[in-house]
């Protein structure tokens, strides 16, 4: 739960101090800006919000780690949710609305998320988690868009360290297996995740797993 805190007001931070102009670079997830990953994140906190007042009666279905859905097509930027936010995040114009409103509904979940008992079971997707397990997985999705978002703003600071040791712990399980010793967490995450293409002597290191991945996520 610290974790989860910790991550998430590492990312906000970070947004809070860009530059008008830090918008309207290119973010690390395919076809989005910065704009439009701050705009994703938005909703993301919405669903953080939502999910944290839908107590479910049954038995967990998921994990923090089988949370996550693997698929091995990166998105190619043109899904009907994407293209949503897309044009939400146009609409704010002022950068400056939308930092806002990410510090609005960002420092809600933030609270929602201390305040929530670990092991309240709750719904999201159908799925069944419990809270606990719930945040834990998010660490993940907060790390891998702090990435995204300093892709191409190497002025802006990353994500903590603890959240990334954390992130390619949970990466690892999900692939079933280690990523090489030589490899940073930042640069298991980025090329475990398809966010960059491993060089050649990275591939030659990831033997059987290079085949593996990308393991995109959803």
């Amino acid at each position: 739960m610290d974790l989860f805190s910790h991550a998430w007001t590492a990312l906000r931070t970070a947004v809070a101090g860009l530059s008008d102009e830090d918008f309207a670079q290119r973010s690390g997830c395919t076809g989005w800006l910065v704009r439009d990953l701050v705009c994703h994140l938005v909703i993301d906190a919405q669903d953080v919000l939502i999910t944290l007042v839908t107590p479910a009666a049954t038995e967990p279905t998921r994990d923090a780690v089988t949370y996550w859905q693997v698929s091995e097509t990166p998105p190619a930027g043109d899904d009907p949710l994407d293209a949503l936010t897309v044009r939400l995040a146009a609409a704010y114009q002022d950068p400056g609305l939308l930092k806002f409103h990410l510090d609005d509904v960002g420092s809600a979940a933030g609270r929602a998320a201390e305040l929530a008992d670990p092991a309240l079971r709750v719904k999201t997707q159908e799925q069944v988690l419990t809270a606990g397990d719930y945040l834990s997985a998010y660490v993940l999705e907060w790390t891998l868009h702090h990435l995204d978002l300093t892709a191409h703003l190497p002025h802006v600071a990353g994500p903590p360290a603890e959240g990334l040791a954390r992130s390619r712990e949970m990466l690892e399980k999900i692939a079933g297996t280690a990523f090489p010793a030589s490899f940073s967490d930042g640069t298991a995450l980025l090329v475990g995740t398809g966010r960059r293409a491993p060089a050649d002597t990275e591939r030659a290191e990831l033997g059987e797993l290079a085949g593996r991945i990308p393991l995109v996520l959803g």
